[in-house]
């Protein structure tokens, strides 16, 4: 291994080991006992890869643009429901870290975006597992590297916990703030702050809560 694919693998696991342990807090914050209540992860895999699918585009009778940001959105999706995966697997935070860290730094190769997505969505369906290398396929594909993913990963673990603190639960938040979507104001915000500060997440929330609609 070169000095500089080892180096680039000890960023990962530092920030896949941050995100590791917001999801396991974020999920804590949506049922104390998550890792015994049998959800399942795998489908909510499969069924975000056919949802970016569209995003994507597939049907070869009909024009149709890839709207990138949205799909680099369902990417970031899948990978809280694959972090929840690994999560499941009885290993420490690091190890789940470094294993990670090797498997999206190698991806496969496949060069041919529908066929990566059906290898994510395969692997969950028939082994209900998280194939982390056709997700870097996937990221790759559509010009996303691991730091662009840290930072939309946090950008959006940080909006769902606003979200549960403001009723998502129960069904009184408010999905649309001043005429955008809240993804849409997440988007905006991420942009304005510095990501690599110590308290980004603070800040994020901060602003979260001086645009959410009173």
């Amino acid at each position: 291994m070169s000095e500089q694919l080892s180096e680039a693998i000890s960023i990962a696991e530092k920030q896949i080991n941050q995100m590791l342990t917001m999801q396991d807090a974020m999920n804590s914050r949506v049922s104390e006992t998550w890792r015994d209540n049998g959800y399942e992860w795998y489908r909510a895999i499969w069924v975000e890869c056919a949802e970016m699918l569209d995003h994507h585009g597939w049907k070869w009778w009909k024009h149709q643009e890839i709207d990138v940001a949205q799909v680099q959105l369902e990417l970031v999706d899948i990978f809280h429901f694959g972090l929840s995966l690994r999560l499941l697997q009885n290993e420490s935070v690091e190890s789940i870290s470094h294993q990670l860290a090797k498997e999206l730094h190698q991806g496969t190769g496949e060069s041919d975006f529908k066929i990566a997505l059906e290898n994510l969505a395969s692997a969950a369906v028939t082994d209900k597992a998280f194939d982390a290398k056709a997700l870097a396929d996937c990221m790759s594909l559509m010009n996303m590297d691991l730091n662009e993913l840290f930072r939309q990963y946090v950008g959006k673990n940080t909006l769902n916990f606003f979200r549960q603190d403001h009723g998502y639960k129960e069904g009184t938040y408010i999905k649309i703030w001043h005429g955008e979507e809240d993804n849409e104001v997440l988007a905006k915000l991420v942009t304005e702050l510095e990501t690599s500060a110590d308290d980004f997440q603070q800040q994020l929330y901060k602003a979260l809560e001086e645009k959410y609609p009173s």
